[in-house]
């Protein structure tokens, strides 16, 4: 059963790079015009996405700052036609790894701030723009569930907080049939955040103890996505789909 998001719309926040990227192409080549935010990083994916005849408007935003993210939705919905049918919180980050007694108030607040605060206020400004029978996929971690590599307390305590936070809202947006689903992602090679805080050594030793002898890739992560926001997944919402290649199972 091929996948169809012909006339949807979505909007994939860090959309441009990454995970992120490769779920705005994902999403495109199923047939949706995409809106794309990025932080810092921008890059071809909109080009990629207008060549094949969608829609891909790109926005500039902090996703910490709630005034500026219903700013950037107003704007996006309006692009779009005055829908979003599908949001993708794909904004997150380590930040960094730090040791809980080394730990800043100012650190803790940061890192809850853009992986868990950053999709409420998605969500929050999304609300008037989705109609009913929208999606929405938030991104958790392997690490909500593990607590993560040495120094990452703060970051597995925001992914566990998405984790709860998507099974609320499941509940709070089923009248509408909107669903609500998240993605746990474990190892996945190639990406910013690895190749940023994982010394290679490391990602080599996580790779082989996993059961599929290998990291993931951004476009499995994606695929899992697409499936989540198609009408295959009808029947499911407050989940979490762990994309780890059997590394851990909950």
């Amino acid at each position: 059963m091929k996948i169809n998001l012909k006339g949807k719309t979505a909007l994939v926040t860090g959309g441009a790079i990454g995970i992120g990227g490769e779920i705005s192409l994902a999403l495109a080549k199923a047939g949706a015009d995409v809106a794309i935010t990025y932080h810092e990083n921008d890059s071809d994916v909109a080009k990629q996405i207008e060549a094949m005849g969608r829609k891909a408007p790109v926005f500039q935003l902090d996703a910490t700052d709630s005034k500026q993210v219903n700013h950037v939705f107003n704007e996006a919905a309006e692009a779009l036609g005055g829908k979003i049918d599908i949001l993708v919180n794909n904004t997150g980050g380590l930040i960094g790894r730090v040791l809980i007694p080394e730990m800043s108030d100012q650190f803790w607040y940061q890192v809850i701030d853009v992986n868990l605060s950053s999709t409420f206020f998605c969500v929050r400004a999304v609300s008037p723009f989705m109609p009913d029978g929208g999606q929405i996929v938030n991104l958790s971690s392997l690490a909500a569930h593990d607590g993560g590599g040495n120094g990452s307390v703060a970051y597995a305590t925001s992914k566990a907080g998405v984790i709860g936070f998507t099974r609320g809202l499941a509940k709070e947006f089923a009248p509408r049939n909107i669903r609500v689903n998240a993605l746990a992602p474990g190892f996945i090679a190639g990406t910013t955040f690895h190749n940023t805080f994982t010394p290679k050594a490391v990602q080599k030793a996580i790779a082989g103890k996993t059961p599929l002898n290998r990291g993931g890739t951004a476009s499995e992560v994606a695929s899992a996505a697409l499936f989540l926001v198609s009408d295959m997944a009808s029947f499911i919402t407050g989940e979490v789909l762990e994309i780890n290649g059997g590394l851990y199972f909950v």
